[in-house]
This record gives structure tokens, sequence and C-alpha cells, in this order.
């Protein structure tokens, strides 16, 4: 969305928490502000259900007014650099994917980030607390995210379905660890994160 003459994008993520998996990161411009009328549904992902979000990512991912690019940053990224700098990685990758499309009209020369930290660009930024909360697009961003990576787990699941990831994509549910416990990490666990350290270690 333009902003006292900027080109200002927005940026959230989706997975932080999960054991297993990726991190992406979305970063989103709107060229018309009248779209947050339009869209009154946009809310934060983690407060619409599963099939609420893929209806409205399905709509903000083919509206002509929606610029939109995810970076993703891997489990084994996550391995060596720690999950908050490969959030900012997974950011940084977004907002690049974002001005190498084709029909991008202006570099982005703003950024709203969802958090409490700044990203290794050159572009001015601002980090909100809770922007998914607060902020359209970052609501936008924060869908556009979840759907992205769960639909990543959901096909992980074709090559490991003993974990079920496409029930809990991830995150550390009670069925997860069980499995975990049952059959071990596989090679998409984030083999940094406590749980899977304590299992290692037995």
């Amino acid at each position: 969305m333009e902003k006292r003459g900027k080109f200002v994008a927005y940026l959230d993520e989706a997975g932080r928490g999960p054991l297993a998996g990726p991190v992406i990161s979305a970063a989103t411009v709107i060229k018309n502000r009248k779209l947050k009328i339009l869209f009154k549904e946009v809310r934060d992902s983690k407060k619409l259900n599963s099939q609420k979000r893929k209806e409205i990512y399905h709509i903000l991912t083919h509206h002509p007014e929606i610029e939109w690019a995810v970076g993703k940053v891997s489990e084994k990224i996550i391995d060596k650099i720690n999950i908050l700098e490969a959030t900012k990685l997974s950011m940084e990758r977004a907002i690049r994917n974002l001005e190498r499309k084709p029909k991008k009209r202006s570099k982005v020369d703003f950024l709203i980030i969802d958090g409490n930290f700044m990203i290794n660009l050159s572009i001015p930024q601002k980090s909100v607390i809770k922007a998914d909360e607060k902020i359209f697009t970052c609501q936008v961003s924060s869908i556009i995210a979840k759907v992205y990576r769960d639909r990543i787990m959901e096909t992980y699941h074709q090559k490991y379905p003993q974990y079920g990831f496409d029930r809990h994509k991830g995150y550390p549910t009670k069925y997860h660890l069980r499995m975990l416990r049952k059959y071990g990490p596989c090679k998409i666990h984030r083999k940094s994160f406590k749980p899977i350290i304590k299992l290692l270690n037995g």
C-alpha cells in the first residue's frame, strides 16, 4: 500500500514454533486502500479455521491489486543459525522475491514487520509487536504465509506419513510428540529444538 508517497511492504511469518519443516514469510503490498473494506473476513491467520484461511488465501493471491511473495528457510538452515535469524532471513528473501516479480511497478521503499526486530536490508523499516492483530496488510501476509507453509507440510506428509504432518503441520502436539517418541525424528525435524535434542540424547 502506498503511504505518504512510499511503496510499503508488510511482512509476517509462519512456522517459528514447529519442530519440523521450514519457516515461511510473506511480503505483501496492497495497491488499493479500499480492499480493507471488501475483505472484512481478513484477520490474523491464527483466528481463522483452516478452510476459511484457504478460501481467503485463494482470493488474496489472485487479486490484481495485491502483490505478494514468500521467502522460505529450511529446517537445516534453522538448525545452523537459530529460528530468529532464520525468520529474518525468510523475510529478506520474501522482499527480494517480491522485487523480482515481473509485474512489480516500483521498488519497495518501506517495510512494516510483525515482531520486535529489524531485518538485514537497507530499506527503511519499522517493527510492530502483534502487527498481525492490528494491521490489515500484515494480516494478509499472515494468511498467505500460513497457507503456503501448511501446503508444504501436507506434501511432506506424503513422504513421512507416520508423523501426521497433515494434522499438526509440525507443531508440538501430543500426537506429534508421541509419534516422535515412537519413530524418532526424520530429515525435516529441527535437530536444534529442545524436544528433539531431548529425544536424541535419550
